[in-house]
């Protein structure tokens, strides 16, 4: 009888959660159930599985409306209903079109059209039926319908649980999404109050003038009937068209790149080439490596970078294909971490490219294998922290004042009241549902059949569509994805490339890793620490980390890309790895069993792959059950009830094994502090790779690299400090400039020239003429040149002079102000006189005018967002500290006055919920150096924004890395121009 079930899939209108809908209906006896989301399919594979394991007859349909208008309800009869069903949304979805009026006559679906008094009975199609909702009771008595009977269901909606505060959520959830205050609802925007879970007894009782009706849905819901296995391999089976010859073809690849990669001679290799290709055989793996191979293969042909990266590089075959970069052999990678028949979840590949290059690739891929078999999976956008509070508080008609107040301090008793209390209790309840559909990070599936059998597919922004389901149901349902991601690191490689190509006429090979993990000019840039633009590598905290560890090979740095992950900084186990790292004689492993798992890293738990080791082999847990911890401690498993069970096991088997308990206890607190934060072994292999590859493009095209860095605007910093780094290394910096700049920076010889793209303010329009026009007709004489050819107004002239970009004039910014307004006042004048013939500008001359190198400065500051100068030349003070970078280490224990320039701050939150942070600043000679604020002295000397710093503090030393421990700091105030330029006018 409940065949119009929302869920909160129904996006800001139901209030079920899928499962919670199934348990609550099963809980009153309910055997059949179908949902039917408005215009959405994300719940339906969970709906099935949930409704399998209640043993509860489970429908799969949706509800298809047009705005707020509900047009009628579609029921699948079997697989190919469903299908139909999903088409038909898409129809809306993919193309923006609007769905029919009445619904398409199908033998695989039922469809229920609401009760109109246009409605002709006589002429509906077989499987079309008109549901009477209780409301509508009364008007169906002594109404022509009731002699049509046989076409009349009982239509019972639910749409939110018993109790009038969920009856309350909704009407918020439909504010929400109306944009409107909860008073202002129109009663067609809203479901019927009645729109409860209720017993199969009560809609008897309902129904019970019209016992018909009842009878009738409950025939139309049990002749629905469709079959999912969950788990079964869904994705496309073959790349050549015969799993034989797919077979075959990776055989063929996986040799030839053997040879490239190895030699014929090398045993080992062979060995573990052949046991891969058998494993991949036996478990139906051999398409999706040929499909991963075939992307990167286009990739490659249109020179694009890419980084396998995950744990695919555990895969000799996959190293030997080129999909990653990294050797298995060399780093004793276990490829039975990628794919094994232990594994709780289908592999994936994790493929980087440049952020500028990866929508390329995911088109390709959408033309290769069709649009109908590909799409992107979702991920849903949820109400969650502030935004609850302000979206709440609209719609309750709190001004943003009193919405601001709120959420700085919530529990002032000013901001106590009716309303306040009522965001708070509906705010916990509508938490984690989701507001709309979003794009996963870079999940694609390629499925055998078209996609529509399962999921409706919906149209994102950039042209691709996605399922309507998130990573966790593909996974369910048995589509393995393919990671496309993009990232900034790999852009600042290829463009680096470029440049160097542009710049010096040298081309470099990037990928030549034995000799570049060998590059002592590089090991040297690691050991130092020397690593700002690096991917990965240059953060206040890594930079550190790489002293500590006095980093200076690839293995070393594999390790230390894992062990800064929060997990195991913040368990105090990266401080024991260090500690360990360098006194491997003076320490005793926890248990005799952690030395044999854990020798390589000296008994601390550092990759998945460790984790996985003690919980399997220290307590015994099976090893599907380790698989799935090791998917909780990347937060992809989102069973607590699993999780609880592996806790109860883990546990139980070291007592069993005569383990003292506090020992058991060590362990699982070590291994919880991974949850969400953990990398296996090969993804910090991966990203090594590339840290090496930006060190070594670093180490001996240092101003080329900078130019990319900066070009790419990705980074753990801000745009100054990439330029600062370039000056640093050599290059001349100069503000834009018409006749020199690009729309980004670029670099002549050691001349840097900062782009166009950098100016606040600056029109896209003038930089399209701009540049064209100095292409094809030469470099800009002067400023009146400059306007004559590119006709460009007043404000954007007053913009280029201000930030420096007339800087070859040798005139002053005051001069080429008049001069700009003396010259467009004039062609206004011009105009307005409608001469015929073009004058040439009156020569006039004006006083001497002194330009302030501070005034330039604040106008940088304005405009760039940095100052050209360095930021200590601002201050009104001439003291730059007692100690200096470089002389941290002579002055350990003394208390000692430090000038900075902030770079960048990290907040952190002790274990006494306090906050306390590091910080990062440059010394007046430009080195980095780094402090700690402890919660009291931070509450007392807080940060104030950027700018340059007086810290007094202890100096203190951890592994021969120095910090600064803040007791005092002031900002220190900056100067004002001395100089203030008169209006022309």
């Amino acid at each position: 009888m409940l065949f119009n079930c929302h869920t909160f899939f129904s996006l800001n209108y139901g209030c079920f959660e899928p499962d919670q809908l199934v348990e609550a209906a099963a809980a009153l006896g309910h055997n059949t159930l179908a949902i039917t989301d408005i215009n959405n399919t994300s719940a339906g594979l969970d709906f099935y599985k949930t409704c399998t394991e209640k043993d509860i007859h489970p429908i799969l349909g949706i509800e298809f409306r047009k705005s707020d208008e509900l047009l009628y309800v579609g029921l699948a009869r079997n697989n190919k209903g469903y299908e139909e069903l999903c088409r038909l949304l898409s129809s809306k979805l993919l193309n923006e079109s609007e769905l029919p009026a009445s619904p398409p006559n199908s033998a695989n679906c039922y469809f229920i059209l609401p009760w109109r008094p246009e409605t002709v009975v006589e002429t509906l199609p077989e499987q079309h039926l008109i549901g009477i909702q209780p409301h509508q009771l009364n008007k169906l008595v002594g109404h022509p319908l009731a002699k049509r009977m046989h076409k009349l269901v009982a239509w019972y909606s639910i749409t939110f649980p018993e109790g009038k505060q969920w009856w309350n959520v909704h009407r918020i959830l439909r504010a929400v999404a109306k944009n409107k205050l909860i008073s202002h609802l129109q009663p067609h925007e809203l479901a019927q109050p009645h729109e409860m879970l209720v017993t199969p007894e009560t809609i008897q009782e309902t129904y019970s003038r019209f016992p018909q009706l009842v009878a009738n849905a409950q025939t139309m819901m049990a002749d629905c009937k469709l079959h999912f296995d969950y788990g079964k391999p869904r994705n496309r089976k073959t790349f050549t068209g015969s799993p034989q010859g797919d077979t075959e073809l990776l055989h063929k690849l996986a040799f030839d790149g053997m040879e490239y990669r190895y030699g014929l001679k090398h045993k080992v290799a062979k060995q573990r080439v052949e046991k891969e290709l058998k494993i991949i055989n036996e478990l139906g793996f051999s398409a999706y490596f040929l499909i991963t191979w075939d992307i990167i293969r286009y990739a490659r042909s249109r020179g694009f970078f890419h980084v396998g990266r995950g744990s695919g590089a555990n895969s000799i075959v996959a190293y030997c294909m080129q999909i990653t970069d990294v050797c298995p052999i060399e780093l004793d990678l276990y490829f039975e971490r990628f794919i094994n028949p232990h594994r709780t979840s289908p592999p994936d590949f994790d493929i980087d490219f440049s952020w500028d290059e990866r929508d390329t690739i995911i088109d390709y891929i959408f033309k290769r294998y069709g649009r109908e078999h590909t799409a992107q999976i979702a991920t849903y956008n949820t109400y969650k922290g502030r935004s609850i509070v302000r979206e709440m508080g609209k719609v309750f008609g709190l001004p943003k004042e009193e919405i601001d107040a709120f959420i700085a301090n919530p529990h002032d008793p000013l901001n106590d009241n009716q309303i306040t209390r009522a965001i708070v209790k509906y705010g916990k309840l509508i938490e984690k549902f989701p507001r709309y559909l979003s794009i996963h990070a870079g999940g694609i599936i390629i499925s055998e059949e078209p996609l529509f059998s399962h999921t409706a597919l919906e149209m994102m922004p950039k042209g691709f569509p996605i399922v309507h389901w998130d990573m966790y149901v593909a996974e369910d349902a048995g589509f393995y994805k393919y990671d496309i991601l993009s990232q900034r690191g790999l852009g600042h490689i290829k463009e680096s490339v470029d440049i160097i190509r542009q710049n010096r006429g040298v081309t470099v090979d990037v990928h030549d890793m034995k000799r570049i993990k060998q590059d002592a000019a590089v090991r040297a840039q690691l050991y130092e620490g020397n690593a700002l633009g690096c991917f990965y590598v240059e953060s206040p905290a890594m930079r550190g980390l790489l002293k500590k560890l006095r980093c200076n090979d690839y293995l070393t740095l594999v390790a230390a890309s894992s062990i800064i992950r929060p997990g195991v900084a913040q368990s105090g186990m990266m401080k024991a790895y260090i500690y360990r790292f360098h006194n491997p004689d003076k320490f005793t492993y926890m248990h005799p069993v952690m030395e044999t798992l854990l020798k390589e890293t000296y008994g601390v738990m550092v990759y998945q792959e460790d984790v996985i080791k003690v919980a399997h082999h220290f307590a015994g847990v099976d090893l599907a059950d380790a698989d799935i911890l090791r998917r909780a401690m990347s937060g992809k498993y989102r069973s607590k009830n699993e999780m609880q069970r592996i806790t109860d096991t883990f546990f139980a088997n070291c007592a069993q094994r005569g383990y003292p308990e506090d020992i058991a206890k060590e362990v699982w607190r070590q291994i919880e502090s991974f949850s969400g934060y953990s990398f296996s072994k090969a993804h910090s292999a991966s990203f090594a790779v590339e840290s090496f590859q930006s060190l070594y493009l670093k180490a001996y095209y240092p101003l080329e690299f900078m130019v990319a860095v900066i070009n790419n605007f990705g980074g753990f910093y801000r745009t100054e400090i990439y330029v600062h780094e370039a000056r640093m290394m050599g290059a001349v910096i100069h503000a834009p400039c018409v006749n020199n700049s690009n729309n980004l920076t670029c670099i002549k010889g050691i001349d840097v020239w900062l782009g166009f793209i950098h100016v606040q303010g600056l029109e896209r329009d003038l930089v399209q003429r701009l540049i064209p026009e100095r292409t094809e007709n030469g470099m800009f004489l002067d400023l009146y040149d400059f306007i004559k050819r590119t006709h460009c107004g007043l404000e954007q002239i007053i913009l280029l002079v201000r930030v420096g970009a007339f800087g070859f004039t040798e005139k002053s910014k005051q001069a080429l102000l008049w001069e700009a307004h003396l010259f467009i006042n004039g062609q206004a004048n011009k105009q307005e006189r409608n001469e015929l013939f073009e004058t040439v500008p009156v020569k006039f001359t004006l006083p001497e005018f002194y330009q302030d190198p501070i005034e330039d400065a604040w106008d940088e500051l304005e405009l760039l967002g940095f100052s050209l100068c360095s930021p200590f030349e601002l201050l009104k003070t001439q003291f730059r500290g007692e100690v200096k970078a470089k002389n941290m280490l002579q002055y350990l224990g003394e208390t000692v006055r430090m000038v900075g320039y902030l770079v960048t701050t990290k907040p952190v939150t002790t274990v006494t919920r306090q906050h306390m942070a590091f910080g990062c600043f440059l010394d007046v000679d430009g080195f980095p150096f780094d402090t700690v604020h402890f919660p009291e002295t931070l509450k007392q000397w807080p940060f104030k924004g950027r700018g340059c710093y007086l810290l007094k503090g202890k100096l203190v030393e951890e592994f021969g890395f120095p910090m600064l421990e803040v007791t005092h700091m002031t900002k220190l105030e900056w100067r004002s121009p001395n100089y203030v330029a008169p209006n022309p006018d």
